[in-house]
């Protein structure tokens, strides 16, 4: 027995690889590509009558954006009419390979969720919220033009499944991404361009405003990095 051990020790190394790289964070937040742009959405209360939700349903639109500062980046949210929130920003933290999403208010006041991908559903937990209750954001990334966001919550420390609060279906608005830069990507993100930028005589596609000016703050590094990703 102490043999077969010692084998199945030796054989650990292969049998389970190494760690993948840490991500950066323009890396890891490029499965949220999808967000970018205007989104036409609607909101409802959960698991009430269909009066009150008749009566509680509000209509926003949601902007979603890249975000730059030095080698970090972000995306952020504006919420036009939203019914609980105005802005927002997404992060991924490399350090616990979460993602994080702050939410404020328009009183200025902030949640913190934090939580993890997994197929196209990005489920975060509350950070520091009522100590007698346990939130969860959920947002489901459905269709390049449709995606929905709830929350949901439950008694601290309970086994019984999360209540749903209120949900928001969201459709983009105008879909520019259809005829512009048609078989290009975003030469920042990689995510669907919609507009053009020009350097040196050569045209460039990007996919919001906040990629616009990160490459126009160095285009010779967004090239390089482009040219060695076409090359590989």
């Amino acid at each position: 027995m102490l043999v077969a051990y010692a084998v199945f020790c030796s054989t650990l190394g292969s049998t389970f690889p190494d760690p993948p790289e840490s991500l950066s964070a323009r890396e890891a937040l490029q499965p949220f590509n999808v967000l970018v742009g205007s989104w036409k959405a609607t909101g409802y209360p959960e698991n009430v009558s269909k009066e009150e939700r008749a009566a509680g349903m509000w209509v926003e639109t949601d902007t979603w954006s890249w975000k730059f500062k030095g080698e970090d980046a972000w995306l952020e949210v504006k919420f036009e009419k939203g019914k609980y929130f105005t802005a927002g920003e997404l992060r991924y933290l490399s350090e616990k390979k979460l993602y994080q999403l702050q939410l404020f208010a328009a009183d200025k006041s902030s949640v913190t969720y934090q939580g993890s991908l997994k197929e196209k559903v990005l489920a975060l937990d509350r950070v520091n919220g009522p100590s007698q209750q346990e939130e969860r954001l959920v947002i489901s990334l459905l269709h390049a033009n449709r995606h929905l966001y709830r929350l949901e919550s439950r008694p601290m420390s309970s086994t019984l499944p999360f209540d749903k609060k209120y949900q928001v279906g969201a459709t983009k608005e105008g879909v520019p991404f259809a005829d512009v830069g048609q078989g290009f990507e975003c030469i920042v993100s990689g995510g669907a361009p919609s507009m053009k930028v020009t350097y040196l005589g050569k045209d460039y596609y990007v996919c919001c405003s906040g990629c616009r000016e990160e490459f126009k703050s160095d285009p010779e590094k967004y090239i390089k990095e482009a040219a060695a990703k076409a090359k590989k």
